[in-house]
């Protein structure tokens, strides 16, 4: 038994000996904790439906540090053969195109600048992976994900910023009075989407023939909030409002 077990060690060491193999599991485990750290990031941005989400943060992330993989193998050690940052710098620089497109389909606010900066620092986690800087991306992961988790809530329900969720009926219709009615009360739009779908942000049942609108707004005051609800409760398609 104890030969036999001699024979594989020294099997596995020989296997190991060559630089090929070294670098193929190397890959590998690089490619896997790319997986998971930007899989973290991207569950961030499925959970609140941004339109960037789980698949798309690992896929950016993984071909990331496939191509800093790809640099190393193909310049390796010898500096002299070529800049094994240049194919790293074109990611980064290219990654703007895909960051644009998550911005564009935004349809009432900006916040598609969050995913694409997100996108974007997947892709540096990446990077960092695939160099095997490995306590940089681990950090980055900690810290990027705090920041689109706690540093958010934190934005959002800050002491002048208010949420409010508008149940309506006719989107189209009512949205301009919404804002108009806003503005005319004294408050500041910082935000305005429609949740398509349920979110533990509805503290309400949301009918099947209406949409719910949620609002970030700045309001002068508290007379100036009161009003607002007021009002905006008042309007013909309006079925319900909640103030967060």
């Amino acid at each position: 038994m104890a030969e036999n077990w001699e024979s594989v060690k020294n099997i596995a060491l020989w296997i190991w000996g060559f630089e090929q193999v070294r670098f193929t599991v190397d890959a590998f485990v690089k490619l896997g904790i790319t997986t998971l750290l930007s899989g973290i990031i991207g569950f961030e941005r499925e959970h609140s439906h941004r339109p960037a989400g789980f698949r798309t943060h690992i896929l950016v992330a993984v071909g990331s540090a496939l191509v800093m993989l790809t640099s190393v193998f193909i310049y390796g050690d010898d500096a002299t053969t070529g800049d094994v940052t240049r194919m790293s710098a074109q990611v980064l620089s290219g990654i703007g195109f895909l960051g644009a497109g998550t911005i564009i389909r935004e349809g009432f606010s900006v916040k598609g600048l969050t995913t694409a900066a997100s996108l974007w620092a997947v892709a540096c986690i990446g990077i960092a992976v695939g160099a095997g800087f490995y306590a940089g991306a681990f950090v980055a992961t900690v810290v990027i994900y705090l920041t689109l988790n706690s540093l958010k809530r934190f934005v959002v329900r800050g002491s002048t910023g208010k949420l409010i969720f508008i149940e309506i009926k006719d989107v189209a219709t009512q949205i301009p009075e919404i804002t108009k009615t806003i503005k005319q009360c004294g408050g500041k739009i910082h935000s305005m989407e429609v949740v398509y779908t349920e979110t533990k942000d509805l503290k309400f049942k949301r009918r099947k023939d209406t949409s719910v609108i949620k609002v970030l707004v700045f309001p002068k005051n508290e007379d100036s909030l009161s009003l607002m609800i007021t009002t905006i409760r008042s309007m013909e398609d309006v079925e319900d409002i909640y103030v967060d």
